[in-house]
């Protein structure tokens, strides 16, 4: 001890704090080699050599490494305004941490100084950091500014609507119509009284998660009202009708799923509702619900009691896994609403992620909406089949299934089915030609045969995970001779593209790009992919300068990362020598909340991410000794994020994605921020309205800990908007637990709710007894680590 007071002989403070500058000098000085020999910055190898000498002498009590940190911190301001300019998100990591270290090195200057000095130095140097700090704040209240760019048109618009049931004092169906447009004509709730808001009413259903469910719910629902009832479907799928002024509940069903069926996520999106036409009021089930389960079967029961309806299958139910062969339990699950076109209900299922090549077939299929008979099935391996499998066959297993939403025209006698992989995501030698014809495309199917009419596919032998998540919504598009029936298509890449609905053809620009090659099927990726030359939410490739982190250390450590994984831009493909990285993520862009519309200004509403994924495939060897294995064979626990260690047997390589690139041990993002956006388009135009980050920091901060700051940084956020024609944006979706309503023409928040969990679900508006309600299922979600609840809460003006 007497030795190393003879080689470090300052008092306390300067001691303390010269060891702290020298360990984070020599971590940043041997990253920074690291990063150096990488081709990288050569900032964090310089500035860790000094901080190290700064360190020492301040060890030894000499003041002199006290100036050797200032001119560190006053070289890294200069290099970090070279770096991103005013960027305040980009600013934090690279100045925050060393300004703060800056004021106890003043401190620790202050303690070897004369002390006529000491304070003085104190004082100028919390002078400095307060000053910095309010620069450093100001440039955040800059970046999270709304930032118009047109006007928001005036009204101009009469978009005509094909669906039999229209959103007004009722919202009929997932998307308020089954032309998904998710907009209100409801005008009682305005942005001058909006702020009044206060909940109605509250219920909790009951249906909160097991232990062996821990970590799989995620609610997702949006509820159905019709007539003097709202309709609410929980994870499990039990289906509540409540009173809708008083959220009294009036009827229960429970279909008794089991926790071995679900799949990746619990999640019930919506129920859907048909009317017999013809029948008397009073007769049982002239009004049902449909919808499916987790495991796999049908419902139809009656709207008035909640009975199962007899004359619907087998005691009201159907089960839809008949014809596909071998199905284990949570592998075939239906969490989407199906759609209802011409008394037939279109269902797909969820084939759960990355167990198998040879997965249960993603065959569609259509109901009779009144006896539950099998009306066709389309197997795209077998489009001769026009119903059930020949006796000892099945449907092809493997195919592209629609575990999302579909939009339907009932005059056209069209749904439109947004498709998504074959299975096995990440590698495609083994698909047939008629899977990487129909893969990632929306395919418009004719409800009264089951054939395809068109589709229109967006990503050639997709291994990116890209399948269509959201639903197509229908519009009327400027045309040279008028309106023609459209629908807006987005995309988990970002891009936005308009079709003529009738026939698929572009109403929009679409262009091709040249994209990376290599991976580990080179002679399978396409020099080419389509993308929207009308709009696209998608952002810049990433480069260096967009690692991230709470300190110099973690930023340091996301580019290393950045420049030891391969990137080549958009669409590189994955490896397995070593990490892909995949911008954006399978979380999109847009994901399975879709977009909403204003059919009278002609305005689309977008909320998106902007994340990458940290990809590997991993060879069979190594992923067999980790023990990853198809679930149905499973000898681990189940759980954790999708594709983090999937097998995908059957194929050469597992797979394993970082999603959203995370750090392990911070937990924080390796990308800046914002992480989330909302955007206003101009249908007519194509131009953006206003865009802006979405999403407060209140719940995120390093190693999981609620920052609690009110700062909007822009969140991940999955669950979609809602549109009023009185100018008001209702949105929960991110993860600061918070439902917002936004001032449409300026893209502003202007009244939010805390939710007692998250609001990972779309909300929705309808009228009873005169007043206007939005409500929203607060029930978390496991996937965006928001709380588990399982509140539907209620909101009007008093």
């Amino acid at each position: 001890m007497r030795r190393l007071r003879q080689i470090f002989p300052a008092p306390l403070l300067p001691l303390i704090t010269g060891l702290m500058v020298a360990a984070i000098g020599l971590i940043l000085l041997i990253g920074g080699i690291w990063l150096t020999a990488l081709g990288g910055s050569a900032y964090y190898l310089i500035a860790g050599g000094a901080m190290l000498a700064a360190g020492l002498l301040l060890m030894r009590g000499r003041i002199l490494g006290g100036w050797i940190y200032v001119a560190v911190v006053f070289c890294t301001l200069i290099w970090a305004l070279w770096e991103v300019g005013g960027n305040g998100w980009a600013l934090v990591p690279r100045v925050v941490a060393p300004l703060i270290l800056l004021l106890l090195v003043i401190f620790a200057m202050a303690a070897l100084s004369a002390r006529p000095r000491r304070w003085r130095l104190a004082l100028a140097g919390s002078g400095l950091v307060v000053l910095v700090a309010v620069a450093s704040g100001t440039m955040l209240g800059l970046l999270n500014s709304p930032r118009p760019l047109d006007k928001l048109p005036a009204s101009r618009w009469a978009m005509a609507d094909p669906a039999l049931m229209r959103a007004g004092s009722d919202w009929p169906a997932y998307g308020g119509t089954y032309s998904a447009r998710r907009y209100s004509p409801l005008t009682q709730i305005t942005p001058a009284n909006v702020g009044k808001l206060e909940r109605a009413w509250l219920i909790q259903t009951g249906d909160l998660p097991s232990k062996a469910a821990h970590g799989t719910y995620g609610a997702e629902n949006t509820p159905l009202k019709i007539g003097d009832s709202l309709y609410v479907c929980t994870p499990k799928n039990i289906v509540l009708a409540l009173d809708p002024a008083t959220g009294r509940q009036r009827w229960r069903f429970d279909p008794k799923v089991s926790d071995e069926a679900i799949p990746y996520t619990a999640a019930c999106r919506g129920v859907s509702y048909y009317a017999l036409p013809g029948a008397a009021a009073d007769q049982a089930c002239a009004r049902r619900i449909i919808f499916g389960t987790l495991d796999a079967r049908l419902f139809a029961i009656d709207a008035a009691t909640g009975r199962p309806c007899q004359d619907f299958g087998t005691n009201g139910q159907v089960d839809t896994k008949i014809g596909m062969g071998k199905t284990s339990p949570g592998y075939v699950s239906i969490n989407s609403p199906p759609t209802i076109v011409r008394g037939i209900v279109v269902t797909g299922h969820q084939v759960l992620d990355g167990q198998s090549r040879w997965a249960p077939s993603g065959v569609i299929r259509g109901y009779d909406a009144v006896t539950g008979k099998l009306a066709w099935a389309w197997d795209m391996m077998n489009p001769d089949w026009s119903g059930y499998p020949p006796p000892g066959e099945a449907w092809a297993r493997g195919t592209p299934n629609m575990w999302t939403i579909a939009s339907g025209d009932e005059a056209l006698g069209l749904v439109y089915l947004p498709m998504g992989n074959a299975a096995a995501d990440y590698y495609s030698s083994l698909r047939r030609p008629a899977e990487n014809e129909y893969a990632t495309s929306l395919v418009a199917l004719d409800v009264t045969t089951g054939k395809p009419r068109w589709h229109f596919q967006a990503v050639k032998k997709d291994v990116w995970d890209y399948d269509f998540g959201a639903q197509a919504t229908l519009i009327d598009y400027p045309g040279p001779e008028g309106a023609i029936p459209a629908l807006v298509l987005p995309s988990k890449q970002g891009d936005i593209y308009i079709l003529d609905r009738r026939t698929g053809r572009p109403l929009t620009p679409v262009g091709t790009i040249e994209v990376p090659g290599g991976g580990v099927e080179p002679a399978e990726r396409s020099p080419t992919q389509i993308v929207s030359l009308w709009h696209s939410l998608r952002m810049p490739d990433l480069t260096e300068r967009d690692m991230w982190g709470m300190s110099p250390i973690d930023q340091m450590i996301c580019r290393i990362q950045f420049r030891k994984a391969s990137y080549k831009g958009f669409y590189t493909p994955p490896t397995s020598e070593r990490r892909s990285i995949e911008y954006p993520g399978y979380n999109g862009g847009t994901d399975w909340g879709g977009i909403a519309v204003d059919p009278v200004r002609g305005v689309i509403v977008a909320n998106y991410n902007d994340m990458p994924n940290y990809v590997r495939l991993v060879p069979r060897a190594e992923a067999n000794k980790q023990g990853w294995a198809p679930r149905d064979q499973a000898r681990g626990e189940i759980g954790g994020a999708e594709g983090a260690g999937d097998p995908q047997a059957g194929t050469p390589y597992a797979i394993d994605v970082n999603a959203g690139w995370r750090l392990p041990f911070t937990g924080l993002l390796c990308k800046q921020p914002p992480y989330g956006g909302i955007r206003a388009i101009d249908i007519a135009t194509g131009k953006t309205i206003w865009d802006r980050p979405f999403g407060t920091a209140r719940t995120n901060g390093p190693f999981g800990i609620p920052s609690m700051l009110p700062v909007t940084i822009g969140t991940p956020n999955n669950g979609g908007a809602v549109v009023t024609a009185s100018g008001l944006i209702f949105i929960a979706a991110a993860t600061d637990n918070l439902i917002r309503a936004i001032d449409l023409r300026t893209g502003k928040t202007i009244w939010s709710d805390v939710l007692p969990a998250g609001g990972q679900a779309t909300p929705m508006i309808y009228e009873a007894n005169g007043k206007q309600y939005v409500v929203i299922y607060a029930g978390g979600h496991h996937f965006m680590e928001t709380p588990i609840g399982d509140e539907v809460i209620a909101y009007a003006l008093p």
